[in-house]
């Protein structure tokens, strides 16, 4: 019987693997460094190891589901393949000159956001569509094979081909592509009516290209790994996480990796959603630190915020318009580089300064004994005595106190200060940093952070929650079961997903509403057949339409939900259905900005529809065993703000705590695969669904 979950998330740091066993209820985690090279290896040698510990057969295993950020990490460090960009004569600049917009206007030395096509890698066709859809110049075959024949002899892999107006006919995109694959057929092409078919230029080409960048490397990475996964004896396929906090057939992800650039973040939303409602508590806010960087996700309705597009490698981290705009449907969080492996220095006016720049798992922190050198933030917190170095990540990762101490004095003696003094520093700045998000985040979106609990998950999130949330003003902390590798275990929950968007104006008030209901009947059936080949294993799929709607002038335009449909066919009345899109529109729209503008009529822009099924079998934890007191195992000496220094501190072993026994910090509670903080102001009761509840006074 296959009762055998398996869900692989990697990082920038650590990749974390967990097993789920449905028949016990239990969890069970491994935590491997990544491996830069062969990303593959760490992997298969942690399943391999994790099935043999625990007595499982390959053959049990009824489901594998993976997240990674690896591509994402190609993209924003231009590793990805030798990208080249095919456009409308006239358009090939459209990448660089972006929206003429200053995200900083007072920046005299301002960088705006990078190109990912360099300009000798661009290339123009006269072939253009107006913008109701009609032919102005057809393609020419021998125009196009010279001009994509000119990008190869520089060396360029992938293509991404973006004429304009495609998104309203894409006949064009798609002969130049037939054209290209019978001529060169070893490129791999992407068109933007297949990638991103929606108005708006810049953010159209930029969504193509960041696809096209890491297609070939994706296809190559999903190949070996599926092949490895089936060689081992895993014979359910393979499934990917992707940005949306759905799930989706590895094939799928090969057409369209640029949809997996945020699935590690979103698996850890979905975990913390999924972790938060076993204890009835539905607004979240969802804190993730790994050991490269920190997310922070606003959950509400037991549901994380969705966004429809993000910016990817930021030049300021919360200057919108700083990054490379992505038009894909995403969970909508904040990403800063604060995490285990940031690395920390003095400036030059001999200011410390921590992040974003990070050891990794290559050559890691100094006390990993790798090669790293320069102090990071899991030196200092060896130092101030918050983790155990005999049993940090389960004891596989042997820490050297020695190292880290040496690496945080060399530091200190650039600064003159102590090495003590430094780590207390590094430690209250990344906080500082973690908090400073999680306020801009929360602010942005008009709410009290007062009204929301923390869940902290990631090697690092249950570490500095505590801290994070005094910052912030944040009451409760919740610490679900095996929170090290959250980010896994929200793989294994997750419901599987499909998300489909098109340009497609349309006014309520006198639109052709079986134009509409048509647009929305081909988006819904694309999207539903994603998920059909999932079937087995996920129950009845359910479609929620959305659109992006605007009052007629506006520049920009709110996402909607709207009613269920059909708006048109045999019995249906146009009038209620017309009414109902406006009212749609208006309480949204009133909902955001207080007040809508009189006699102003609306349209929707971009039409939208998401496909959900979720998991036919839901896991159940096993109950806890039932103690009648919490005991520690010992004591150390850590250091804490509000004591004024170093102070001896009870330890616990999160496995021999009792069930809703309430213990006053300071105190640690260590896990295999993260360390429980609670300062001197907190109280700790672990709960019957196996959350522990940190109240902060």
């Amino acid at each position: 019987m296959k009762h055998i979950s398996i869900g692989v998330d990697i990082g920038g740091t650590f990749t974390d693997i967990v097993a789920l066993d449905y028949q016990s209820g239990r969890i069970h985690a491994k935590k491997v460094l990544t491996a830069y090279a062969d990303p593959t290896q760490p992997v298969m040698d942690g399943i391999e190891a994790l099935l043999r510990e625990n007595g499982f057969r390959a053959a049990q295993v009824g489901r594998f589901v993976h997240a990674t950020t690896l591509f994402t990490n190609a993209l924003i460090e231009g590793k990805g393949a030798r990208t080249g960009l095919l456009t409308t004569a006239g358009f090939g600049d459209a990448i660089e000159i972006g929206r003429e917009r200053r995200y900083d206007l007072y920046d005299v030395h301002i960088d705006g956001p990078q190109s990912l096509v360099p300009r000798h890698l661009r290339a123009e066709i006269a072939a253009r569509i107006d913008a109701a859809g009609i032919e102005v110049t057809p393609p020419d075959r021998g125009e196009t094979l010279a001009a994509v024949g000119k990008l190869v002899a520089q060396g360029v892999d992938s293509l991404a081909i973006c004429l304009l107006h495609a998104y309203v006919n894409p006949r064009h995109e798609a002969q130049v592509a037939a054209w290209i694959a019978e001529a060169f057929g070893e490129i791999s092409v992407c068109i933007s009516s297949a990638i991103a078919p929606e108005i708006r230029e810049y953010d159209r080409v930029c969504t193509t290209v960041a696809n096209a960048c890491v297609q070939p490397i994706a296809r190559s990475y999903l190949d070996r790994l599926e092949h490895r996964v089936k060689a081992i004896g895993i014979d359910c396929g393979v499934l990917m996480m992707l940005s949306n906090g759905g799930l989706s057939a590895v094939a799928e992800a090969r057409r369209k990796p640029i949809d997996l650039l945020e699935s590690g973040p979103a698996a850890g939303a979905i975990s913390a959603a999924w972790s938060g409602s076993r204890n009835d508590r539905t607004s979240l806010l969802a804190f993730d630190m790994g050991g490269t960087t920190a997310k922070l996700c606003l959950v509400q309705d037991a549901r994380p915020a969705v966004a429809y597009g993000f910016e990817a490698a930021r030049r300021k981290r919360f200057s919108e318009g700083s990054g490379i705009p992505i038009k894909i449907t995403t969970v909508d969080l904040i990403e800063i580089g604060a995490g285990g492996g940031s690395i920390a220095r003095s400036d030059s006016m001999k200011l410390l300064k921590v992040g974003p720049e990070s050891a990794a798992s290559e050559p890691g922190p100094a006390c990993f004994g790798r090669g790293g050198t320069q102090p990071t933030v899991t030196d200092a917190n060896v130092v101030l005595g918050y983790l155990d170095p005999k049993s940090f990540a389960g004891g596989a990762i042997p820490i050297d106190v020695a190292r880290a101490d040496a690496a945080l004095q060399a530091l200190g003696r650039t600064i003159g200060m102590d090495g003590a003094v430094i780590a207390q520093g590094i430690h209250d700045i990344v906080a500082e940093n973690m908090a400073g998000a999680a306020r801009v985040h929360i602010a942005e979106r008009g709410h009290d952070p007062r009204r929301f609990d923390m869940v902290c998950t990631g090697g690092g999130g249950p570490l500095h929650g505590y801290a994070v949330a005094r910052k912030v003003g944040i009451g409760t902390l919740i610490v679900p079961p095996a929170a090290g590798v959250a980010s896994a275990i929200g793989l294994l929950v997750a419901p599987a997903r499909a998300d489909r968007s098109r340009t497609a104006i349309f006014q309520p008030t006198d639109g052709d509403l079986a134009d509409l209901e048509a647009s929305f009947g081909k988006l819904a059936g694309e999207a539903r057949g994603c998920l059909e080949e999932l079937k087995d294993g996920f129950g009845a799929i359910a479609v929620k339409r959305y659109a992006d709607g605007r009052f007629i002038g506006q520049g920009f335009t709110l996402t909607l939900q709207l009613p269920d449909g059909p708006y048109a066919g045999p019995g249906v009345d146009a009038q209620p259905v017309r009414a109902a899109l406006l009212a749609a529109f208006n309480s949204a729209y009133s909902e955001k900005f207080g007040r809508t503008p009189p006699n102003v009529p609306v349209e929707l822009v971009s039409l939208r529809v998401s496909a959900l099924a979720y998991p036919n079998e839901t896991f159940a934890p096993a109950a806890l065993a039932q103690r009648s007191q919490s005991t520690a195992q010992g004591f150390r000496r850590v250091f804490f703000e509000e004591a004024g220094g170093f102070i001896d501190t009870a330890i616990y072993a999160r496995g021999e705590l009792a069930v809703n026994a309430v213990l006053q910090g300071p105190l640690l509670v260590v896990d295999a695969d993260s360390t429980l903080v609670v300062g001197p102001g907190g109280t700790l009761v672990q709960s019957e669904t196996g959350n522990l509840i940190v109240n902060i006074h």
